[in-house]
């Protein structure tokens, strides 16, 4: 297995392509259509081509380990602060120093040793069907493990990043057993065995199969952008605590990039207010950039104060929420 990864990764190597040197080249998890806009308004604006390839964080990694000293890629960009911490402990990221960057994301969106920085938010809250749920009845998260909703909850597979996140997020801030307790209680409630995504989790909500679940709020966005009446509705979690859980999308430079300079001033730009609202709102997810205008569906569901907790812990404690996760019988 570990000779066909390393053979895989090798073609992967010889076949790509040759670049110039003043040129940046961004591996992505992003997806094409959410990156593409912003890459060809750079370098329209300043002359720099970028070139990309978009494949699975995971796998990205390892090319990037594989390549070593001899990577073409200037900059790693991904969905999940879980990933960006795997990367910085696998030795590929470098640290940036820039002002820039420190005045226009906050503390808790970026790496303490400054190898990764957010670029927009992804709030992972509470949903609720708008027919049959009052939302006084709503609060937290751990809420949702009480008595009064089994039967009535759907959730994504344990397997999904997103959730190992939020989960380690409440393991930082309750403690193990207290988080293991609340995902018991979670799986006890459980209307239906788990989804592979948000958005069928959402359509089961909206279908009355499930009253209330859990989901990064722009799958919902996007529901609601093709049908304004989609019957689910967000409630933000927390709000009496902690605050709703948020994740990031994200990027660092590489630590053997050949055009480190570049691949910053880019983070820069992609941080700041000429990028931050397409950047976001492309994917319906909410700007890191204070006071830049978000998507009107987003300004619908109105403001909500966010968990600051240092995103880092989504990757330091991700085997151990995996592991709890196991233990309470949520796959």
């Amino acid at each position: 297995m570990q000779r066909t990864i390393f053979n895989l990764v090798a073609g992967l190597v010889l076949s790509f392509p040759v670049y110039s040197a003043d040129e940046i080249v961004v591996y992505s998890e992003r997806k094409e259509h959410l990156i593409k806009p912003l890459f060809e308004a750079y370098t329209a604006e300043t002359g720099v081509p970028i070139r990309y390839i978009t494949d699975n964080a995971a796998l990205l990694i390892e090319r990037i380990a594989a390549e070593g000293e001899s990577t073409p890629a200037d900059l790693l960009m991904t969905v999940d602060a879980g990933n960006l911490w795997q990367a910085k402990e696998r030795g590929i990221l470098a640290p940036v120093e820039s002002e820039l960057l420190e005045e226009r994301v906050p503390a808790h969106l970026r790496d303490p040793d400054r190898q990764w920085f957010g670029l927009s938010q992804r709030a992972r809250t509470i949903v609720y069907s708008s027919e049959r749920v009052d939302p006084a009845e709503l609060s937290d998260y751990a809420g949702l493990a009480d008595p009064e909703w089994r039967g009535r909850v759907c959730l994504r597979t344990a397997q999904k990043v997103y959730n190992q996140s939020l989960v380690a997020t409440l393991i930082e801030r309750l403690g193990e057993p207290e988080t293991e307790a609340i995902v018991e209680g979670w799986v006890a409630n459980l209307a239906a065995p788990v989804f592979t995504s948000d958005t069928r989790l959402l359509e089961a909500i909206a279908a009355g199969q499930c009253d209330v679940g859990i989901v990064n709020t722009y799958y919902l966005g996007r529901l609601v952008k093709d049908d304004p009446d989609f019957p689910v509705r967000v409630f933000w979690a927390n709000q009496d605590g902690a605050g709703v859980h948020v994740n990031i999308s994200g990027a660092g430079v590489l630590r053997h990039a050949d055009n480190a300079a570049g691949a910053t001033r880019l983070l820069e730009w992609l941080a700041g207010p000429e990028a931050q609202a397409d950047f976001a709102g492309l994917n319906l997810e909410y700007p890191v950039l204070e006071a830049t205008q978000v998507d009107p569906v987003l300004e619908a569901w109105g403001d909500f104060e966010a968990d600051p907790v240092n995103l880092e812990v989504a990757g330091r404690r991700q085997a151990q929420a995996v592991k709890l996760m196991d233990r309470a019988g949520y796959r």
